[in-house]
C-alpha cells in the first residue's frame, strides 16, 4: 500500500498537528485514508481514528514481526496510508527487537514509506536545512521526501527557511504559521484522550483546515509509496470466547489490533463501564480490566459498589486480568497524587500509590511464570510498561519474569492470586519470531 510516514527530529515538534490536518483533509476529499501509530501509545491513534474515520493501528518494529507488521497494513480497505512516527524520527532502543529497535524509521524502511520531516523552525532560518539534510543522509532506505516547516514567524522568515531548503534539495511541502487553534491539552501520559474532548470534531476540522490552506496536500498524495508484502494475518488467542472488558474514561488503553484479532477469532466482547457502576456480565468466559486513568477516578470508583461486588463475585468463579491501571484496581489499596487512600477490589495483595510519582517506561519482554487468560505458562510476550505509580505492597505469587529491552530484569513482575491475574505490563505482541 503507498503512504507516507509523519516524523521530527524530537518530540513537540507538531507531527500530530500535520498528521491530523493531513488525514482529515484527505478523508474530506474523498480519500480512503489508513491511519497508523509508530511504537507504544494508546491515545494519538484514537485521534487519527478519529480524523480518518477508520481503525488505527499501531505498528511496533520492537515487539511485533515483519509478517505481523505487514499484515496489519493489509488488514482492511484503504488507499493510502498515513503514518504516524513518535518521538525523533530514528530514535529507538539499543537492543534491537524483531524487526528492529522501535525507531520510526524501521517502519518507514520495511514498508518503503516516504517520511514527511515536520520541522519545529522557532529560533532558527537557513540551519533547519542543514538539520532536514543530515537525516535524509543519516540512514540507507529511509527516503525524507520533504520537509513542513511548522511555527513560521513571518513572510521573511519563510523565505529564508526555504533557500536553505532548497540548497539541500528537500522540497518544502508545507509553512505553518505559529497558531494555538488545534492544540491538545496534555495530562502526564500524554494527550487527553480523544473521548474526553467535547470539541474534537471542531479541533480536526481546524486542523484539516489548516493542511489544506498552507501544505500542498496534492503534491504529498503524489509522493506516496511503499512495496507490497505479502502476509497473512494470524489472529491473535482471545482470552475467552465472551469477553467482559472494562470501557470508559478510566478504563481505556488496548490496543485496537489486539481487539480486532479477538474479534476476527470470533470473540464476542461485552463492554461495561466501572466509572457508571456496571459490573462485568456474569455469562462472560472471562473479565479484562484494561489500563487508563483509574487514579483520576479513585473516589468515584471505590464508591461504586456494584462494580466492586459484582467483580468480586465474577472472580470467584471466573479469571480476571488487569494491565497497569486495571491491575491498580485488581488491588486492596489506590494512594491518589493528593495522598488519599481509595479503596479498591481487593482480589490482588497489592497497594499503589501516586503520591510520589517515578515514570517506569520502556519495552518489555515477560516470560509467564503461571498462566494468564489466553497464554499458557511459560509464554513470553512483547509489551511496555508506562506509568507513574509506585507499589507499596505486593504480597502474591509473581505472575512473570519481566526484562526492559536491553535484557534487564525488572522489578514489576505482576501478580496471581487463584484466577486473579494482573501486571504492569501493556501486551503489544505474543508472536515472536
Amino acid at each position: 500500500m503507498k503512504g507516507l510516514l509523519v516524523a521530527a527530529p524530537a518530540s513537540g515538534a507538531g507531527k500530530t498537528t500535520v498528521t491530523l490536518g493531513l488525514a482529515r483533509a484527505w478523508t474530506r476529499r474523498g480519500v480512503a485514508v489508513r491511519p497508523f501509530k509508530s511504537g507504544p501509545d494508546y491515545i494519538d491513534p484514537a485521534f487519527l481514528a478519529a480524523a480518518a474515520r477508520r481503525s488505527c493501528f499501531n505498528l511496533d518494529s520492537w515487539a511485533m514481526g515483519r509478517a505481523e507488521i505487514t499484515a496489519l497494513v493489509g488488514h482492511g480497505q484503504g488507499e493510502l496510508a498515513l503514518a504516524e512516527g513518535s518521538m525523533g524520527l530514528f530514535d529507538g532502543v539499543a537492543k534491537q527487537g524483531a524487526t528492529g529497535s522501535g525507531a520510526s524509521a524501521d517502519i518507514a524502511a520495511l514498508m518503503g514509506w516516504p517520511v514527511l520531516l515536520v520541522l519545529d523552525v522557532r529560533g532558527q532560518a537557513q540551519s533547519a536545512a542543514a538539520v532536514a539534510a543530515g537525516m535524509a543522509k543519516f540512514r540507507a532506505g529511509v527516503e525524507i521526501a520533504g520537509v513542513v516547516l511548522n511555527r513560521v514567524a513571518s513572510a521573511r522568515h519563510e523565505a529564508l527557511l526555504r533557500a536553505g531548503m532548497a540548497e539541500a534539495g528537500l522540497p518544502v511541502f508545507g509553512a505553518l504559521p505559529r497558531q494555538e487553534s488545534v492544540t491538545v491539552p496534555e495530562r502526564h501520559l500524554g494527550l487527553v484522550q480523544a473521548a474526553e474532548l467535547p470539541r474534537l470534531e471542531a479541533l480536526l476540522e481546524n486542523a484539516a483546515d489548516l493542511a489544506s490552506r498552507y501544505c500542498d496536500i496534492e503534491g504529498l498524495r503524489a509522493v506516496a509509496a511503499g512495496r507490497t508484502l505479502a502476509a497473512t494475518m494470524e489472529h491473535a488467542r482471545p482470552p475467552g470466547q465472551r469477553i467482559a472488558l472494562a470501557k470508559d474514561e478510566a478504563f481505556s488503553f488496548l490496543y485496537p489490533h489486539l481487539l480486532a484479532g479477538w474479534r476476527a477469532a470470533g470473540a464476542e466482547i461485552l463492554p461495561f463501564s466501572p466509572l457508571a457502576d456496571e459490573a462485568p456480565a456474569g455469562d462472560a468466559d472471562i473479565c479484562w480490566l484494561p489500563g487508563g486513568y483509574p487514579e483520576l477516578h479513585a473516589g468515584r470508583l471505590a464508591a461504586s459498589r456494584n462494580f466492586l461486588t459484582g467483580l468480586r463475585d465474577f472472580a470467584k468463579l471466573k479469571p480476571v486480568h488487569g494491565e497497569c491501571g486495571g491491575y491498580m484496581v485488581l488491588g486492596e489499596r489506590l494512594v491518589d497524587a493528593a495522598g488519599a487512600g481509595h479503596e479498591m477490589a481487593g482480589l490482588l495483595r497489592l497497594s499503589t500509590s501516586f503520591a510520589k510519582r517515578r515514570m517506569h517506561l520502556g519495552y518489555r519482554r515477560a516470560r509467564l511464570l503461571a498462566p494468564m487468560p489466553g497464554h499458557e505458562a511459560a509464554s513470553v510476550l512483547a509489551g511496555h510498561e508506562f506509568h507513574y505509580a509506585t507499589i507499596l505492597e505486593q504480597r502474591d505469587t509473581p505472575l512473570a519474569e519481566v526484562w526492559d529491552a536491553e535484557g534487564r530484569l525488572v522489578a514489576e513482575t505482576g501478580s496471581r492470586r487463584a484466577s486473579v491475574t494482573g501486571s504492569f505490563f501493556h501486551l503489544i505482541s505474543a508472536r515472536l519470531p
